[in-house]
């Protein structure tokens, strides 16, 4: 399928009737598994959803370990301690099929995700099952938007990627930024930046998957010039606007708008892509000249200057570390391995506030705030990732018309905004 064509059958996608608009399979065993429930962040999700799924809901975890899988279910409260242990490995194309078939939905936490996400994915789009992640990956989005977008169409599966910190507030952000402008009349978006703050800490899972990008550039020189690409994940890109020289930017300044002292978000690379293709699905509702970027605030003045110089040059030091094979085995040894993270008190005592402004075509300026307590990739990440996951297994009809590859705002949109909100997330937009 032609990147215009993705982008086009996605927003045809309601005329293919209930399966598209998100009914789903009627006659499955469970309404979501956990797949990779035994991980890190899989224990936290299981958690989650033992004390906040509806009543009734039939929820299943799944891993490779039965004894582990059980292990967790004997630490989960109530009657979570019921939930059925599926054993299904990401290198098992057959009993990954026989579990997309026994769902309505499917969330993983399976990662790296370019080693190990796309057979689940792609029995998911087969099975017309829907299929969450928390991918903060590009280069599997991309090969998942090629391989998978045109099956998932056709059987109304909607894959959605990116349910975590990356990227849902930024995608979650812009959207509603979009639609107080549009019911304002002020026409569409233009220039966009986000200024992020954050407290938390950083898990096993979260290093591999930047050594796995990493690596696959290494054994493919090609996959630099996807990331290198500001529009890697459009399905049209022929259409996607110049970025400019300010646009997703290396170093640390002063902004102009806020004078604080920004530098590179560490996640940056990966959530302006998901929401530019969120734009891009839709038929670029945002604007043709939308324009969006990323950056880490750390405040004003010298203490400003201090901390954004220190940050980003940590931040590069550990990146260049990575992708160098001489010098990776060192960083191997200080990161934490994976399956570990941050301990209890720092995922409680962790928070996220992320604030977007924007200016549009009418010369208005918005501002929308998406914030959270917790440990953004992981207490504030399982909120997210569960409440995106149960919308999959639960809302049907309540979702937007949609199906194939799909971010937070093309797949779940306003309900997972509901959901949030109802979680104590701050999501707001003032002008």
């Amino acid at each position: 399928m032609s990147a215009r064509a993705e982008g086009a059958a996605t927003r045809g996608a309601a005329a293919r009737g209930a399966a598209a608009r998100g009914a789903g399979p009627v006659a499955r065993e469970h309404d979501l598994v956990v797949f990779g429930a035994t991980g890190f962040v899989g224990r936290l999700l299981a958690a989650y959803l033992a004390g906040h799924a509806p009543a009734g809901t039939r929820i299943a975890l799944a891993g490779r370990s039965r004894e582990r899988l059980e292990a967790v279910r004997a630490g989960l409260p109530g009657s979570a301690r019921d939930w059925p242990v599926l054993v299904a490995d990401a290198a098992d194309e057959a009993s990954l099929a026989g579990l997309a078939a026994s769902t309505t939905a499917v969330v993983t936490t399976v990662g790296p995700y370019l080693r190990y996400g796309l057979p689940l994915a792609r029995a998911c789009a087969e099975a017309g099952t829907h299929y969450a992640d928390l991918t903060g990956e590009v280069l599997f989005v991309r090969r998942l938007a090629d391989e998978v977008h045109q099956t998932a169409l056709a059987s109304g599966a909607r894959v959605v990627t990116a349910c975590g910190y990356d990227s849902v507030p930024s995608d979650l952000a812009v959207l509603v930024l979009h639609e107080r402008a549009e019911r304002d009349g002020a026409g569409h978006l233009l220039d966009t930046t986000l200024l992020a703050r954050m407290k938390g800490g950083f898990s096993g899972g979260t290093i591999d998957s930047a050594r796995a990008q990493l690596e696959a550039v290494g054994s493919d020189h090609s996959l630099a010039k996807v990331l290198r690409d500001p529009y890697a994940l459009s399905p049209d890109r022929a259409s996607e606007p110049d970025l400019g020289p300010e646009r997703d930017p290396r170093s640390v300044f002063v902004e102009r708008d806020t004078g604080q002292w920004v530098g590179p978000f560490v996640m940056a690379d990966f959530n302006s892509r998901i929401v530019r293709r969120s734009n891009a699905l839709q038929g670029h509702p945002y604007g043709r000249r939308f324009r969006y970027r990323e950056l880490s605030s750390y405040g004003t003045g010298f203490a400003g200057r201090r901390r954004a110089t220190l940050a980003t040059g940590v931040l590069g030091l550990a990146m260049a570390g990575m992708a160098d094979p001489r010098t990776r085995p060192l960083v191997d040894r200080l990161a934490p391995k994976p399956g570990e993270g941050p301990s209890e008190q720092v995922r409680e005592s962790g928070w996220f506030r992320m604030q977007v402004r924007t200016t549009t075509t009418s010369g208005r300026r918005y501002q929308a705030t998406v914030a959270a307590q917790g440990d953004p990739g992981y207490a504030a990440t399982a909120v997210m990732l569960g409440e995106a996951a149960l919308a999959l297994a639960l809302d049907g009809d309540r979702l937007p018309p949609a199906a194939g590859v799909l971010t937070p705002a093309t797949a779940i949109g306003d309900r997972l905004v509901e959901r949030l909100r109802e979680q104590d997330f701050t999501i707001a937009v003032e002008e």
